[in-house]
């Protein structure tokens, strides 16, 4: 039965969902409306883009707050610290110009794709996910929240209200190996945060690997081995020894072992970006 819904309250939202918990909830719509395909015309959506409040991008001593409705041009457009340029630099690879203005930030993590751009780059930059329902708003970490393929951690009736990054002093930068430089799925990418020194030298750093594992994942082994380096290490440092947890997979876009040679290459560019003056 086809069922449409626009609310205008997060309050409406949820009262809808309590009676209808299995709803599709659009947003941007450019994953779900493809996903449908021509059941798109039998589905029961719930439209969210009336709800005001949830395309704000705010930035303040907290850190960074993305409502559920900024697009990736939004976040483009926003006046960010060099610290999560690796954000916005993934929002330039998602699709094409017309996606970025459509698709939101949000539902790239929502959708749940191994290829996820912005999850990478969220996930370095240590993101929260809020998240409302019946019983009040919840905060789970990005690394709990997407659990696997097309899965996340959403109970019955809930809906992400908001994607929330801590301060992020230094630099990031995200990096992308795909067939062709546009309009492309990721064969690897990674992102890098970190802060250095007077003297150059890394004093915390966070990287994480998407397209290699069925959820995007922090490598805590050679983060730790990153303390104290300078640029002019990153060669001898980043190993296969310290890139643990990946599960690289053969498609029709490249092949496992590629993708396992692909990784550190990837790592030291995002790292050396993140490090230049």
């Amino acid at each position: 039965m086809v069922s449409y819904r626009r609310p205008r309250s997060l309050e409406e939202a949820l009262q809808v969902l309590g009676k209808e918990p299995d709803m599709r909830i659009i947003a941007g719509g450019t994953d779900v409306y493809p996903a449908l395909g021509q059941a798109a015309v039998r589905a029961r959506l719930l439209d969210i883009t009336g709800i005001a409040g949830l395309t704000d991008i705010t930035f303040d001593d907290g850190g960074l707050t993305i409502g559920a409705l900024a697009t990736w041009r939004d976040l483009q457009r926003a006046a960010l610290p060099a610290g999560y340029a690796a954000l916005q630099q993934a929002g330039r690879e998602v699709g094409s110009v017309q996606i970025q203005n459509a698709a939101t930030v949000a539902g790239n993590v929502v959708n749940a794709s191994p290829a996820a751009d912005g999850t990478v780059a969220l996930m370095a930059l240590d993101a929260q996910v809020r998240i409302a329902g019946a019983q009040g708003m919840r905060q789970v970490a990005l690394a709990d929240f997407v659990t696997g393929v097309r899965q996340v951690a959403l109970a019955p009736g809930e809906l992400v209200t908001a994607l929330h990054l801590p301060p992020a002093p230094g630099r990031s930068a995200f990096r992308k190996l795909g067939a062709r430089k546009y309009l492309v799925i990721s064969i690897v990418m990674v992102a890098a945060h970190v802060l250095t020194d007077d003297t150059g030298a890394i004093t915390d750093a966070a990287v994480a690997v998407g397209a290699c594992s069925p959820v995007a994942r922090r490598l805590p082994a050679l983060e730790a081995a990153l303390t104290g380096a300078r640029a002019g290490d990153l060669a001898d440092l980043v190993r296969g020894d310290l890139i643990e947890g990946l599960a690289p997979i053969d498609d029709v876009r490249a092949g496992a072992d590629y993708r396992a040679d692909a990784v550190p290459v990837l790592i030291r560019r995002a790292l050396a970006a993140a490090m230049e003056d």
